[in-house]
């Protein structure tokens, strides 16, 4: 099945820190990389692979579109942030991996870095508790959402990360 991305760049920038000036093959794989690992779960695989559907048809209306871009965007904007931060400094190339640096700027430390994870993290979990609520009081307006069966992911129905503990 063909994917399509349920956010772009232009939510990115809107709705983050992220400069305008940040080149889109430097973070778009890391949307991807939210989707599947968080949109999917939160949605299940029938609802998302529904979704996605209707993206490429371009039959992207009435409650879908407002789920996409209501509920879901938010979310999903801010978890492709908690996939990218980690590797935003970075660049890999035929000779290596190199940190990038600027010279009129400091690089972030990584307690820096994980500090804007964290808070991405926290803004991403808000939107995903209430997307989560408005499935769970709505489900009846999107029937995939208990579809899933077999290897299906089936959605998650919490939003909480809290983290390791030892």
């Amino acid at each position: 099945m063909a994917e399509a991305l349920l956010i772009g760049r232009k939510n990115i920038v809107k709705f983050t820190s992220m400069s305008g000036g940040v080149d889109t093959d430097k973070f778009i794989q890391y949307v991807k990389i939210a989707q599947d690992k968080h949109a999917q779960g939160f949605l299940g695989t029938d609802l998302f692979e529904a979704i996605q559907a209707k993206i490429i048809a371009g039959n992207l209306t009435g409650d879908y579109l407002t789920l996409v871009n209501d509920w879901v965007a938010p979310a999903l904007i801010h978890w492709s942030m908690v996939e990218y931060l980690p590797f935003a400094a970075y660049t890999i190339a035929n000779k290596g991996i190199y940190r990038q640096s600027s010279e009129n700027a400091d690089n972030a430390s990584k307690d820096e870095v994980d500090f804007l994870m964290e808070k991405e993290r926290d803004t991403a979990q808000y939107y995903t508790t209430r997307l989560i609520d408005h499935l769970s009081f709505n489900n009846s307006k999107y029937p995939e959402y208990n579809s899933n069966n077999n290897d299906d992911v089936f959605p998650d129905r919490q939003a909480n990360f809290s983290g390791w503990v030892l």
